[in-house]
C-alpha cells in the first residue's frame, strides 16, 4: 500500500513539473493585447500577429533546430546564433536563451524589437512568407 501511495505522488509531482515547464499558447486577442502591453507600436502589431503565428503558433516554448546547429527559439523564434547565450545572459540581447522559452513576455519582447530594429520584419522567414505585401489590420478582439 505505501509503495501505491509512493508512485501515485511520485506521478502526480511529474506531472506538476511538467505543466510548469510547459509554455503558453495564446489566443490572437490574448496575444494583442500582451503585445499593446509591452509597447509594441499599435500601427504594427497586425504584423507581429502575423510573424508570431507564422513561426511559432503563438506558442511561447517552440524550439526549431536549424541545419547551422542554432535554434529558433520562443513565440518570436529568435535564433540563438548571436542574439542570446545558453546558461548565462549573453548576445546582443543579454538574455539566457531558455529564458526564451517561458511565459514571461517582457525580455522576448525586448530581444525581439532589437531583432526588429536590426533587421526590420525580413529578419523572419515566416514573416516573409506569410505576411509581406499583405495588408497586416490589428485584429479585432
Amino acid at each position: 500500500m505505501k509503495c501505491f501511495f509512493v508512485v501515485c505522488v511520485l506521478f502526480l509531482l511529474i506531472g506538476e513539473l511538467s505543466l510548469l515547464t510547459q509554455g503558453k499558447v495564446f489566443t490572437r486577442c490574448g496575444l494583442t493585447e500582451e503585445l499593446i502591453r509591452r509597447n509594441f507600436p499599435r500601427t504594427f502589431v497586425g504584423n507581429w500577429v502575423c510573424l508570431i503565428e507564422s513561426e511559432s503558433g503563438k506558442d511561447t516554448s517552440k524550439v526549431t533546430n536549424k541545419p547551422d546547429g542554432s535554434k529558433n527559439l520562443g513565440i518570436f523564434q529568435i535564433n540563438s546564433k548571436g542574439w542570446c547565450t545558453y546558461n548565462k545572459s549573453g548576445g546582443w540581447c543579454n538574455m539566457k536563451c531558455e529564458d526564451l522559452l517561458n511565459e514571461n513576455l517582457m525580455d522576448d519582447s525586448a530581444c525581439a524589437k532589437l531583432v526588429h530594429n536590426s533587421l526590420g520584419f525580413q529578419g523572419w522567414n515566416g514573416w516573409v512568407r506569410n505576411c509581406y505585401r499583405r495588408p497586416q489590420t490589428l485584429p479585432k478582439c
